[in-house]
Protein backbone atom coordinates (compact mmCIF):
# COMPACT_ATOMS: atom_id res chain seq x y z
CA UNK A 1 0.00 0.00 0.00
CA UNK A 2 1.21 3.23 -0.78
CA UNK A 3 0.80 6.54 0.60
CA UNK A 4 -0.45 10.10 -0.90
CA UNK A 5 0.08 13.16 0.81
CA UNK A 6 -2.38 16.13 0.49
CA UNK A 7 -1.38 19.91 -0.35
CA UNK A 8 -0.88 22.29 2.13
CA UNK A 9 -4.33 23.90 1.19
CA UNK A 10 -5.43 24.63 5.00
CA UNK A 11 -3.82 24.40 8.51
CA UNK A 12 -5.37 21.06 8.47
CA UNK A 13 -4.21 19.70 5.43
CA UNK A 14 -1.14 20.24 6.31
CA UNK A 15 1.32 17.03 6.83
CA UNK A 16 -2.18 15.38 6.51
CA UNK A 17 -1.72 12.05 4.42
CA UNK A 18 -3.63 8.73 3.28
CA UNK A 19 -4.02 5.51 1.68
CA UNK A 20 -4.08 5.03 -2.14
CA UNK A 21 -6.17 2.73 -1.57
CA UNK A 22 -4.30 0.73 -4.94
CA UNK A 23 -4.73 -2.72 -3.41
CA UNK A 24 -8.35 -2.33 -3.54
CA UNK A 25 -10.42 -3.97 -5.95
CA UNK A 26 -13.86 -3.89 -4.98
CA UNK A 27 -15.41 -0.73 -3.95
CA UNK A 28 -19.20 -1.94 -2.18
CA UNK A 29 -18.90 -5.30 0.44
CA UNK A 30 -20.38 -8.53 -0.42
CA UNK A 31 -24.18 -8.24 1.38
CA UNK A 32 -24.61 -11.79 2.23
CA UNK A 33 -21.59 -10.97 4.58
CA UNK A 34 -22.58 -8.06 6.65
CA UNK A 35 -24.26 -7.69 9.39
CA UNK A 36 -25.76 -4.57 11.29
CA UNK A 37 -23.61 -2.72 13.87
CA UNK A 38 -25.24 -0.71 16.80
CA UNK A 39 -23.13 1.82 18.06
CA UNK A 40 -22.83 1.81 21.41
CA UNK A 41 -19.99 4.81 22.36
CA UNK A 42 -17.82 3.04 25.27
CA UNK A 43 -20.90 2.17 27.18
CA UNK A 44 -21.79 -1.59 28.91
CA UNK A 45 -25.42 -2.69 28.30
CA UNK A 46 -26.12 -0.99 31.82
CA UNK A 47 -25.35 1.68 29.73
CA UNK A 48 -22.66 2.95 31.81
CA UNK A 49 -19.64 4.19 30.11
CA UNK A 50 -16.72 1.47 30.38
CA UNK A 51 -14.01 2.57 27.75
CA UNK A 52 -13.79 6.57 27.20
CA UNK A 53 -14.11 8.91 24.59
CA UNK A 54 -15.70 7.16 21.98
CA UNK A 55 -19.06 8.15 20.38
CA UNK A 56 -20.23 9.38 16.93
CA UNK A 57 -18.11 8.63 13.79
CA UNK A 58 -19.53 7.83 10.36
CA UNK A 59 -22.02 4.49 10.13
CA UNK A 60 -20.98 1.16 9.72
CA UNK A 61 -21.76 -2.26 8.86
CA UNK A 62 -19.72 -5.59 10.24
CA UNK A 63 -18.28 -7.41 8.05
CA UNK A 64 -18.24 -11.35 9.01
CA UNK A 65 -14.55 -12.37 8.82
CA UNK A 66 -14.06 -15.89 8.93
CA UNK A 67 -11.26 -15.54 12.16
CA UNK A 68 -11.64 -19.81 12.40
CA UNK A 69 -10.50 -20.72 8.60
CA UNK A 70 -12.21 -24.28 9.69
CA UNK A 71 -13.15 -24.86 6.37
CA UNK A 72 -10.30 -27.38 5.11
CA UNK A 73 -9.50 -29.35 2.36
CA UNK A 74 -11.85 -27.07 0.01
CA UNK A 75 -9.93 -24.36 -2.20
CA UNK A 76 -11.16 -20.93 -2.21
CA UNK A 77 -10.28 -18.01 -4.90
CA UNK A 78 -9.60 -14.54 -4.32
CA UNK A 79 -12.33 -12.68 -5.63
CA UNK A 80 -11.46 -9.07 -4.65
CA UNK A 81 -9.79 -7.06 -2.12
CA UNK A 82 -11.71 -4.98 0.00
CA UNK A 83 -11.55 -2.06 2.79
CA UNK A 84 -13.13 -2.88 6.13
CA UNK A 85 -13.76 0.86 8.23
CA UNK A 86 -13.51 -1.85 11.19
CA UNK A 87 -10.42 -2.77 11.43
CA UNK A 88 -6.88 -1.17 9.99
CA UNK A 89 -6.19 -4.52 7.76
CA UNK A 90 -7.87 -4.95 4.30
CA UNK A 91 -10.00 -8.05 4.05
CA UNK A 92 -10.15 -10.69 1.03
CA UNK A 93 -13.27 -12.25 -0.33
CA UNK A 94 -13.17 -15.77 -1.02
CA UNK A 95 -15.18 -18.30 -3.09
CA UNK A 96 -15.12 -21.67 -2.52
CA UNK A 97 -15.02 -24.35 -4.82
CA UNK A 98 -18.34 -25.41 -3.15
CA UNK A 99 -20.11 -21.88 -3.87
CA UNK A 100 -19.56 -20.84 -0.73
CA UNK A 101 -18.19 -17.14 0.20
CA UNK A 102 -16.46 -15.77 3.18
CA UNK A 103 -14.13 -12.96 4.39
CA UNK A 104 -9.97 -13.36 5.73
CA UNK A 105 -8.05 -11.22 6.78
CA UNK A 106 -5.69 -10.16 3.46
CA UNK A 107 -2.28 -11.64 3.63
CA UNK A 108 0.48 -8.37 1.90
CA UNK A 109 1.19 -11.18 -0.53
CA UNK A 110 -2.19 -11.94 -1.44
CA UNK A 111 -3.69 -10.86 -4.59
CA UNK A 112 -7.00 -11.14 -7.01
CA UNK A 113 -6.50 -14.85 -8.67
CA UNK A 114 -4.86 -16.70 -5.81
CA UNK A 115 -6.10 -19.82 -4.69
CA UNK A 116 -5.56 -20.59 -0.86
CA UNK A 117 -6.43 -23.68 1.46
CA UNK A 118 -6.48 -24.68 5.06
CA UNK A 119 -5.84 -27.97 6.47
CA UNK A 120 -2.68 -30.65 6.79
CA UNK A 121 -2.49 -30.28 3.42
CA UNK A 122 -2.54 -26.99 2.07
CA UNK A 123 0.72 -25.57 0.98
CA UNK A 124 3.31 -23.33 3.03
CA UNK A 125 2.12 -20.21 1.60
CA UNK A 126 0.81 -16.48 2.06
CA UNK A 127 -3.15 -16.92 2.85
CA UNK A 128 -3.07 -20.70 4.05
CA UNK A 129 -3.82 -21.60 7.07
CA UNK A 130 -2.15 -24.81 8.58
CA UNK A 131 -1.32 -26.36 12.05
CA UNK A 132 1.57 -24.88 14.29
CA UNK A 133 2.91 -28.45 13.89
CA UNK A 134 3.74 -28.15 10.17
CA UNK A 135 4.74 -25.18 9.59
CA UNK A 136 8.46 -24.61 8.95
CA UNK A 137 10.48 -22.74 11.82
CA UNK A 138 11.10 -19.07 11.07
CA UNK A 139 8.03 -18.34 8.93
CA UNK A 140 6.24 -15.64 9.73
CA UNK A 141 2.46 -16.17 10.71
CA UNK A 142 -0.87 -14.05 11.86
CA UNK A 143 -4.44 -15.03 13.21
CA UNK A 144 -2.82 -17.51 15.41
CA UNK A 145 -5.62 -19.45 17.46
CA UNK A 146 -5.06 -19.37 21.40
CA UNK A 147 -7.65 -22.49 21.62
CA UNK A 148 -8.06 -25.21 19.12
CA UNK A 149 -11.58 -24.66 17.04
CA UNK A 150 -12.08 -21.02 18.84
CA UNK A 151 -10.44 -18.91 15.94
CA UNK A 152 -7.65 -16.47 15.28
CA UNK A 153 -6.79 -14.26 18.73
CA UNK A 154 -3.48 -12.76 18.07
CA UNK A 155 -1.95 -10.58 15.16
CA UNK A 156 -4.46 -9.38 13.74
CA UNK A 157 -3.70 -5.79 13.17
CA UNK A 158 -2.34 -4.10 10.16
CA UNK A 159 1.38 -4.77 9.39
CA UNK A 160 1.83 -7.78 11.96
CA UNK A 161 3.43 -10.84 11.79
CA UNK A 162 4.72 -13.50 14.53
CA UNK A 163 7.45 -15.35 13.93
CA UNK A 164 7.44 -18.99 15.05
CA UNK A 165 10.50 -19.94 16.54
CA UNK A 166 10.82 -23.25 17.75
CA UNK A 167 8.43 -26.34 18.49
CA UNK A 168 8.98 -28.80 21.76
CA UNK A 169 6.55 -31.19 21.74
CA UNK A 170 3.28 -30.64 22.29
CA UNK A 171 3.80 -26.90 22.49
CA UNK A 172 5.34 -24.26 19.75
CA UNK A 173 7.00 -21.15 20.84
CA UNK A 174 6.01 -18.08 18.93
CA UNK A 175 7.56 -14.31 18.96
CA UNK A 176 4.67 -12.32 18.64
CA UNK A 177 5.24 -8.26 17.31
CA UNK A 178 4.92 -7.22 20.70
CA UNK A 179 8.49 -9.30 20.78
CA UNK A 180 6.75 -11.44 23.57
CA UNK A 181 7.59 -14.93 23.47
CA UNK A 182 4.29 -17.32 24.06
CA UNK A 183 4.03 -21.31 24.09
CA UNK A 184 1.20 -22.40 21.67
CA UNK A 185 0.01 -26.11 21.08
CA UNK A 186 1.02 -27.10 18.35
CA UNK A 187 -2.45 -28.41 16.85
CA UNK A 188 -4.05 -24.45 17.21
CA UNK A 189 -4.13 -22.68 13.48
CA UNK A 190 -2.28 -19.92 11.80
CA UNK A 191 -2.17 -17.86 9.25
CA UNK A 192 0.73 -18.02 6.68
CA UNK A 193 1.98 -14.76 6.17
CA UNK A 194 2.21 -10.63 6.63
CA UNK A 195 -1.31 -8.70 7.81
CA UNK A 196 -1.42 -6.59 4.73
CA UNK A 197 -2.01 -2.63 4.21
CA UNK A 198 1.40 -2.57 6.15
CA UNK A 199 1.88 1.36 5.83
CA UNK A 200 -1.29 1.59 7.85
CA UNK A 201 0.48 3.20 10.91
CA UNK A 202 2.46 5.72 8.80
CA UNK A 203 -0.99 7.80 8.06
CA UNK A 204 -1.16 11.28 9.18
CA UNK A 205 -4.91 11.74 10.03
CA UNK A 206 -3.94 16.32 10.02
CA UNK A 207 -6.83 17.00 12.06
CA UNK A 208 -9.22 16.60 15.06
CA UNK A 209 -12.11 16.32 12.44
CA UNK A 210 -10.92 13.25 11.03
CA UNK A 211 -10.73 11.57 14.17
CA UNK A 212 -14.06 12.38 15.03
CA UNK A 213 -14.90 10.49 12.11
CA UNK A 214 -13.56 7.79 13.38
CA UNK A 215 -15.94 7.41 16.31
CA UNK A 216 -12.95 9.13 18.85
CA UNK A 217 -14.04 12.08 20.81
CA UNK A 218 -11.60 14.18 22.91
CA UNK A 219 -9.76 13.61 25.37
CA UNK A 220 -9.41 16.34 27.95
CA UNK A 221 -6.19 17.20 30.49
CA UNK A 222 -6.52 16.08 34.09
CA UNK A 223 -5.04 19.30 35.48
CA UNK A 224 -7.62 21.96 33.09
CA UNK A 225 -10.59 19.52 35.46
CA UNK A 226 -11.68 20.60 38.31
CA UNK A 227 -10.76 18.56 41.76
CA UNK A 228 -13.87 16.76 42.02
CA UNK A 229 -13.44 15.52 38.53
CA UNK A 230 -9.56 14.41 38.66
CA UNK A 231 -6.68 14.29 40.90
CA UNK A 232 -4.94 16.68 38.84
CA UNK A 233 -7.40 19.42 39.01
CA UNK A 234 -7.72 22.80 40.64
CA UNK A 235 -5.09 24.95 41.98
CA UNK A 236 -5.25 28.94 40.49
CA UNK A 237 -4.01 28.77 36.61
CA UNK A 238 -1.53 26.78 35.36
CA UNK A 239 -0.35 24.51 38.79
CA UNK A 240 1.45 21.50 38.93
CA UNK A 241 -0.61 18.43 40.03
CA UNK A 242 0.77 18.39 43.72
CA UNK A 243 1.59 14.90 44.36
CA UNK A 244 4.81 12.55 43.53
CA UNK A 245 2.97 10.91 40.55
CA UNK A 246 0.39 11.01 38.32
CA UNK A 247 -2.84 9.09 38.62
CA UNK A 248 -5.63 8.08 36.88
CA UNK A 249 -8.95 9.51 36.91
CA UNK A 250 -9.56 7.13 39.61
CA UNK A 251 -7.26 7.87 41.63
CA UNK A 252 -4.66 4.90 40.78
CA UNK A 253 -1.22 5.28 40.26
CA UNK A 254 -0.51 6.51 36.01
CA UNK A 255 3.24 5.10 35.72
CA UNK A 256 5.04 2.07 37.21
CA UNK A 257 2.13 0.41 38.39
CA UNK A 258 1.12 -2.90 36.45
CA UNK A 259 -2.65 -2.82 35.92
CA UNK A 260 -2.82 -6.72 34.22
CA UNK A 261 -5.09 -8.82 35.96
CA UNK A 262 -3.98 -12.70 35.88
CA UNK A 263 -4.93 -14.81 33.43
CA UNK A 264 -4.81 -18.59 32.99
CA UNK A 265 -2.99 -17.95 29.86
CA UNK A 266 -0.37 -16.04 31.66
CA UNK A 267 1.62 -19.56 32.20
CA UNK A 268 1.99 -19.88 28.42
CA UNK A 269 4.40 -16.58 28.73
CA UNK A 270 7.78 -17.90 28.48
CA UNK A 271 9.31 -13.78 27.83
CA UNK A 272 7.58 -10.84 28.73
CA UNK A 273 7.13 -8.21 26.09
CA UNK A 274 9.83 -5.48 26.20
CA UNK A 275 8.99 -2.09 27.11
Amino acid sequence: MALKVYRPTSPGRRGMSGSTFEEITKGKPEKSLLSPLKRRAGRNIQGKITVRHRGGGAKRRLRIIDFKRDKFGVPGRVAAIEYDPNRSANIALIYYADGEKRYILAPSELSVGDVIKSGDDAEVKPGNALPLRLIPSGTLIHNIEMQRGKGGQLVRSAGAAAQLMVKEGEYALVRLPSSEVRRIRTYCLATIGQVGNIDHQSINLGKAGRKRWLGWRPSVRGSAMSPRDHPHGGGEGRSPIGMPGPKTPWGKPALGYRTRKPKASDKMIVKRREK
